[in-house]
């Protein structure tokens, strides 16, 4: 029988645990084997090696069926099989039962062969040391061993003999023993004699104990071996230890060779047997010969010897094919055969091939392993060792296929036998996997959400039979609650909380079992309106005009926290309410209420689903006030100045009216209290005519004072005007509507008509006839005297007649403007043109009333604005070169702006070529080439360019004239210094060459001649002495000034950090 799964290559390790899949087997054990000091195992692994484990030490083995397994032990040992917390122990102990010989009377079995997942455990034989067999104990005692004598790496000194009223022991006899004796402690002479009143003291009872030492490596007290033994005796009284005797040793016997341990197969064929066996221990001398007996195949009890000599092994041949022979062994020393209980051993003979055992059968299956069982070939004999080979398919695991073929070969040691049929087998269904896409299908509703989900991607062999839904509230996960079981994938969870939150999750379940959970889904139901709320209180007692409101929140809020309230009114006799306030506060005051009235107040609640329903009406009544507004009074006009007032009484709101007050005034915003009194009617004296006047009026009672009534506006009888005031010149009027120096303008504001349209205004003049004008505030006089003085009255005039005149006031005529004066262009560029008129100072004077205006015509024929000022100067910028413009000036004062001048035309020149970079020159043998950059065409005129050139210290002198950009000078002196410089002319077409500036000169100094011992570097400085020195651009220039002012700026700081502030 094999069971098939999944398994791994392991090679056990000191201190480890194998743990083994449970698709193996049902149940496995860890058992402990506990190794004591002094001792060591031996383990056996998968690949044929040992591994020694030394003690101290606890070997943990895996028991595939929970027994536990066969663990070979030394002789004088044993093995005893305890159980601490469920785990169980396995101590070889040491044989506590003392045997002549040093011989196990426990029949040790051969180790089994080890198991397919198990190690097999052998002990070590040479590196275990078995322990002594001691004698311990009192006279008559069961002879156990005293755990502090144990001795672990041969002490020098070994309890064996302990007990009382004996004075002589024998351990073992004849070569394997020796018989001690000694003579009892005697007592002191103090001892003897009893003190006075003292009783003769009873015998002591002593207790010895008697100890031994071993010279080489003696295993144990019982002398097997030659050695050396030396034993020394301790008495005890009372548990008081007395001084030990002196040592005494002598030397064991020699005896007959141990029995050896039976022979075992080396190799085998059909015919022949190859026996070996180990030397036992000689006990003290020289093993000669082994002696080897077999029963010759019959299956009797008579042996016949079959081989005599030293070797320890042995061929025989001429067999029988799968037989049975029996074997027993013996060695012989100088002292003899020891054949005491020789064991023997059963070997058979090998068989020949096996046949073709049956197909597999399937015992048991499971998910990821097989249980198959196959039959032993028939006619094969039972003595014939067979093995079988079970072989299924390669490609994937057992996991991953369903169906697996399988088949048996059997073999022993003469070869292979033919495959059996093959079988086929299935594996037991898996759980299935999880299901897939939990989600929630469309949109959550407040009390219920429909979940859906797919089918699992892995159903595991089997048809998902359920799936089960789980769901739990909030986000913790700490308790689920099923909500559907069936077979669709999609389910309604209904009955929720609105506003919470849940987690959902799903398994389903096949004939494999119960797939894994999916991962939890969270869901939230949206919120409903809160529940209606109480209805709203009053908080303390009415007052007349508010009410102050307080409520609780609603008793359900909807599933989210309520946001604002919403507190309605109804007003006495009135079917619909109006909202008076909206918030979060759980309070309001309500105003605006009238006294002794009874009003309705209703409440409802929002959060963010809405608002919830009104709640039941609380009604509230307000407290008495003051009286009611009275009704607008009743103005009556005499006269234009005199006016009588009356009023009616109002409503009193429960308590008389004590008094009225009146106010009156011009403007409603500014009246004035007039009248105070009980009357309902009072008289105004000293009033304007038609003047509009307003009035209200109020009543108080002890409750306090009510609101005035509406005003009332009243209008006085019309009168003729009022004089006319504040008359002064017109100086908005400007020189194009009349001059000045002629003219006056005039400009009053017009008096109060006094409920009559003013007809016209009448201007006195003195001397000169009155004028008389329309309904203006305005009036131009004509043809008057430049410089004068004129004396002005006026008087306004209506239906009803003349008003009163006004004061005098005076006016004077300006003088005559100037006239413009002459405009000059005093210097000219191809941008700007400078002029000059008039005379006088360049720059203006704080004295000066004499202004200019100068103008300029645009492309559109319009003049515009270039300056207006004092000064007899002006310079016009940005012009374009070689175009005309044209200009006019004008003069003005404080009699105001005279005509302009006649239209001044001027043209800007031509403009000059920008200047030139300096020249770059390069000397070749006797020549230099200068060259220099090009400028383009200005305005289609052609650039020609002027090269100078000077030697020495004479004049500069022009060399070349072109539009080339370099010029080659031929003919240097060697001993002259040359400087070049060149200029742009432009050539104009009407008009003569116009030369720009020279550039920066460029120096060509002779070439310097070498001497021989002068070195090539000072050859190098003079020609880079000879190369022409480039002036800065405005670039870097400008760069290294705003590097010199960030240093300073730097170092500025940094000391008014130093200084100042620290």
């Amino acid at each position: 029988m094999a069971v098939l799964g999944e398994t791994r290559s392991w090679s056990p390790k000191p201190w480890q645990f194998r743990r083994y899949n449970c698709d193996f087997h049902h149940k496995s054990e860890v058992i402990l084997v506990q190794v004591n000091p002094g001792e060591s195992f031996t383990i056996q692994r998968d690949d044929g090696q040992f591994q020694c484990i030394t003690g101290p030490a606890q070997v943990p083995m895996m028991s595939p069926n929970g027994s536990v397994p066969q663990i070979y032990v030394p002789p004088g040992y044993v093995q005893q099989i305890i159980e601490e917390n469920g785990v169980r122990r396995v101590l070889v102990l040491p044989q506590t039962e003392f045997h002549p010989g040093g011989h196990s009377p426990l029949h040790h079995p051969p180790p089994p062969p080890p198991h397919a997942h198990l190690q097999a455990f052998i002990p070590h034989p040479h590196i275990m040391h078995p322990p002594p067999h001691l004698y311990s104990g009192m006279a008559g005692g069961t002879g156990d061993m005293n755990p502090q004598y144990i001795s672990q790496y041969h002490p020098a000194h070994t309890t064996i003999y302990s007990e009382q009223g004996q004075f002589t022991h024998t351990l073992l006899p004849h070569q394997e023993g020796v018989s001690l004796s000694w003579v009892a402690p005697s007592r002191t002479e103090g001892d003897d004699k009893p003190k006075e009143g003292e009783k003769d003291p009873a015998e002591p009872s002593f207790t010895y104990e008697v100890s031994v030492s071993y010279s080489d490596h003696a295993p144990c007290p019982a002398c097997v071996c030659v050695c050396v033994c030396i034993f020394r005796v301790q008495a005890m009284c009372n548990c008081l230890q007395g001084i030990p005797s002196e040592p005494v040793s002598f030397t064991t016997l020699s005896c007959e060779p141990d029995k050896p341990s039976p022979p075992r197969k080396a190799s085998g064929t059909k015919s022949s047997l190859v026996l070996q066996w180990k030397a036992p221990c000689d006990n003290g001398s020289k093993i000669q010969n082994y002696i080897l007996q077999w029963d010759e195949g019959k299956g009797t009890d008579t042996f016949e010897q079959c081989y005599y000599g030293p070797q320890k092994q042995y061929r025989l041949t001429k067999l029988s094919t799968a037989s049975r022979y029996s074997f027993r062994l013996a060695a012989k020393n100088d002292m003899g055969v020891r054949y005491v209980s020789i064991e023997v051993v059963h070997i058979m003979t090998s068989c020949s091939v096996p046949a073709p055992p049956l197909s597999p059968e399937l015992i048991q299956s499971g998910v990821t392993w097989l249980c198959v069982r196959w039959y032993r070939p028939a006619g094969s004999p039972k003595e014939d060792e067979i093995s079988y080979v079970l072989e299924m398919e390669e490609e994937g695991s057992v996991s991953e296929r369903r169906t697996h073929t399988a088949f048996v070969v059997a073999y022993n040691a003469e070869g292979k036998s033919n495959p059996s049929g093959v079988s086929e087998f299935t594996t037991a269904p898996d759980r299935p996997g999880c299901p897939c896409r939990l989600a929630v299908k469309g949109k959550p509703h407040p009390t219920s959400f429909r979940l859906t989900w797919d089918p699992p991607k892995d159903n595991g062999g089997s048809d998902v039979t359920k799936y089960v839904a789980e769901l739990s509230e909030g986000f913790s996960g700490c308790s689920w609650n099923q909500v559907y079981s069936g077979s669709a994938v999609e389910c309604v969870c209904d009955g929720l909380s609105p506003g919470c939150s849940y987690q959902a999750r799903v398994h389903c379940i096949s004939a494999g079992g119960e797939s894994p959970l999916t991962e939890p889904l969270q869901v939230q139901t949206p919120p409903v309106p809160p529940g209606p709320c109480q209805p709203p209180r009053v908080i303390g007692k009415p007052k007349a005009r508010e009410v102050q409101l307080r409520w609780a929140p609603p008793l359900v809020d909807g599933g989210s926290a309520v946001s604002s309230y919403s507190v309605e009114m109804f007003a006495p006799q009135m079917e619909e309410g109006r909202e008076v306030y909206q918030g979060s506060e759980v309070d309001c005051t309500v105003g605006s209420l009238l006294p002794g009235r009874t009003y309705g107040f209703r409440l409802r609640a929002a959060n963010k689903a809405g608002y919830g329903p009104f709640s039941e009406r609380s009604e509230v009544t307000t407290g008495p006030g003051a009286p009611e507004a009275c009704r607008p009074p009743h103005v009556t006009c005499k006269s234009p100045t005199c006016a009588v007032i009356s009023w009616e009484t109002p409503s009193c709101n429960g308590a008389a009216v004590s008094e009225y007050r009146l106010e009156w005034g011009a403007a409603e915003g500014s009246m004035q209290m007039c009248y105070t009194g009980a009357a309902l009617s009072h008289e105004m004296r000293g009033l304007l005519p038609a003047t509009n006047y307003f009035c209200r009026v109020q009543a108080v009672n002890v409750a306090g004072v009510g609101p005035f009534s509406d005003a009332v506006l009243c209008q006085t009888p019309c009168s003729v005007p009022a004089p006319v005031s504040n008359v002064h010149e017109d100086e908005q009027a400007r020189p194009l509507l009349y001059s000045p120096s002629t003219c006056l303008g005039l400009r009053w504001e017009a008096p109060c008509d006094h409920g009559s349209e003013i007809t016209s205004y009448l201007i006195d003049l003195g001397e000169r006839q009155p004028i008389l004008t329309g309904p203006v505030t305005k009036y131009i006089i004509q043809n008057l005297q430049p410089d004068t003085t004129y004396r002005i009255r006026i008087q306004a005039l209506n239906i009803l007649g003349a008003g009163p005149c006004s004061h005098t006031f005076k006016l004077k005529t300006k003088p005559l403007p100037p006239l413009p004066p002459r405009l000059e262009c005093t210097a000219s560029s191809h941008q700007t043109l400078r002029f000059k008129w008039g005379e006088g100072p360049a720059k203006a004077q704080p004295t000066d009333s004499l202004q200019y205006h100068l103008q300029m015509e645009d492309k559109s024929g319009r003049f515009i604005s270039l300056y207006k000022g004092p000064c007899h100067t002006h310079k016009v910028q940005r012009l374009n070169e070689s175009t005309s413009y044209a200009f006019r000036i004008q003069a003005f004062n404080e009699a105001g702006e005279g005509p302009f001048s006649t239209v001044y035309t001027f043209t800007t020149p031509r403009s000059p070529p920008a200047p030139l970079k300096a020249p770059r020159v390069e000397r070749v043998d006797e020549s230099c080439e200068v060259s220099w950059e090009t400028l383009p065409p200005m305005k289609g005129d052609p650039v020609i360019y002027c090269l100078q050139s000077m030697q020495g210290n004479s004049e500069f002198k022009q060399i070349y004239k072109g539009s080339a950009t370099s010029y080659q000078l031929p003919n240097l002196s060697s001993s002259t210094e040359y400087r070049f410089r060149v200029c742009a002319i432009r050539q104009c077409q009407d008009a003569p060459e116009i030369i720009g500036p020279y550039s920066s000169t460029v120096i060509l100094l002779p070439p310097r001649v070498d001497s021989p011992g002068v070195s090539g570097t000072t050859g190098s400085k003079a020609a880079e002495a000879q190369k022409p020195k480039r002036s800065m651009t405005d670039e870097q220039f400008s760069f290294l000034i705003i590097a010199l002012l960030a240093v300073t700026s730097i170092l500025i700081a940094v000391a008014i950090q130093y200084f100042v502030i620290e």
